[in-house]
């Protein structure tokens, strides 16, 4: 090994700029495979939530709420504190009546206490479960988020699809006009048509050139918008193109009630809003923990040493202090009996936070189902959508075929199968837009019914 070693040391000290060269060629190799990657929906999601401002603060509550969960437990325990003190007093002091002396004394004391709550109201047990509530009520707000990110994650993705297809189609386009020009020129140069025609198709073929910039400008923002989302540098992001297959009547939900029922049930903002109520009840209790005595039970421990000038009989330090050891014990009972309606106030406050938190909750129950009825709406509109869209396709490229046919044995001038063809174009647009609008109304039920976000 220790050969080897001595080996490449040498190698390297002998061509030291080969290997500087060697070096910045796998860097930049590197960095070009970093760039080239292609990255998949499930990718973008988990980069987002890993990465994201929101999530991280979340997750650093999360934290804190762990702190809130160790204080709260501490305060089943009791307290421990120890004191020290040393006194010097120089000066004259009168021993007898009209008779003083110079004196120096040192006093030296030696404590420790405990003392433990025995019983206050439940408040320990109250505050301690205060503190596990603030933690899932956290949990359940960084879970929402996710949520949400998750979802704005995939509109990005699908929209660089979108986009992506509407390019892919203006690109057929221009390929398509480009024959048709090459198939006038043939008809002028054989004289079936006028030369008139040839400046019409290639008008044509710069329109659709010019459609191509558009589309790939758009496709180039979409990309931009998404690679924004993620927090990542846009020179050279990129993602999986996947082939989105002409989605069937199948994906849709044919009944409502299921994603209802479910969301109602599992949804985070369910779930919070009912944690609210619990918390809410919890600080009622807290409050009324007010109205009990409270019993706190006490030990101490102590000790001291005296010294003066005018004495030379004291015990030695160490011998004093364990001469004049003691020990207490000690009961406190507070039992409260008039807070100036502080005790009371709080506890009406908190029911009235118990009511506030529970039209909350139905609030957040309305506020679902309107939602869930207003996706599935817009995904039977969206599906009818599609679905007219294909057939008005397949019938824009029947017109189109004819007019076609009919321009090439001189039955129809360029201007009008260039209004076909135009028609033709937008019924194309339609279809790629209701198509995608289609499938990600579906993907929003999907959401709600908490299946994970794919794209198959």
């Amino acid at each position: 090994m220790m050969m080897v070693t001595m080996v490449v040391e040498e190698i390297i000290n002998k061509s030291n700029m080969k290997f500087k060269i060697l070096a910045i060629t796998l860097l930049i190799g590197i960095a070009s495979f970093a760039q080239s990657k292609k990255w998949t929906l499930q990718e973008c999601v988990t980069y987002a939530l890993e990465n994201n401002i929101s999530v991280k603060q979340a997750q650093n509550s999360l934290l804190d709420d762990d702190q809130n969960l160790i204080a709260a437990k501490g305060n089943y325990l009791p307290s421990v504190s120890a004191n020290m003190s040393h006194r010097l007093t120089v000066g004259n002091a009168e021993l007898f009546t009209g008779q003083f002396v110079d004196r120096t004394s040192n006093s030296s004391n030696f404590g420790i206490n405990v003392n433990q709550t025995v019983f206050n109201g439940f408040r320990n047990s109250y505050l301690f479960k205060q503190a596990q509530l603030g933690k899932e009520g956290n949990e359940i707000e960084l879970n929402l988020t996710k949520d949400l990110i998750s979802l704005n994650v995939a509109n990005f993705y699908l929209n660089v699809l979108f986009n992506k297809e509407n390019l892919e189609t203006a690109k057929s386009q221009f390929e398509f006009s480009q024959k048709q020009l090459n198939q006038v020129q043939e008809l002028v140069n054989a004289g079936v048509q006028p030369k008139a025609n040839i400046y019409d198709a290639e008008a044509t073929l710069a329109n659709d050139e010019q459609s191509i910039t558009i589309a790939d400008n758009n496709y180039r923002l979409s990309l931009l918008s998404l690679s924004q989302a993620l927090q990542l540098p846009f020179d050279g992001f990129d993602v999986e193109i996947i082939e989105i297959d002409d989605p069937a009547a199948e994906i849709m939900y044919s009944d409502i009630k299921p994603v209802l029922n479910y969301a109602l049930e599992n949804r985070n903002e369910i779930k919070g809003a009912e944690l609210s109520i619990e918390a809410a009840e919890l600080n009622t209790k807290l409050s009324k923990s007010s109205y009990l005595p409270t019993v706190t039970a006490g030990y101490g421990f102590g000790t001291n040493a005296f010294f003066t000038n005018l004495s030379s009989s004291e015990a030695p330090f160490l011998e004093q202090l364990n001469d004049q050891k003691s020990h207490s014990f000690s009961v406190n009972v507070s039992i409260p009996i008039f807070s100036r309606f502080q005790n009371k106030t709080n506890v009406a406050k908190s029911k009235i936070v118990e009511e506030r938190n529970k039209l909350s909750l139905d609030q957040a129950k309305l506020d679902l189902e309107s939602t869930i009825q207003r996706a599935f709406t817009d995904a039977q509109a969206a599906l009818k959508s599609y679905q007219a869209a294909k057939k008005s396709l397949t019938a824009q490229e029947l017109a189109f075929q004819n007019s076609q046919e009919r321009y090439n044995i001189g039955a129809m001038n360029a201007f009008d199968l260039e209004q076909t063809r135009i028609r033709l174009i937008n019924a194309e647009a339609s279809l790629i837009n209701a198509k995608y609008d289609f499938i990600f109304k579906t993907k929003i039920l999907d959401f709600y019914i908490g299946k994970p976000i794919t794209i198959d």
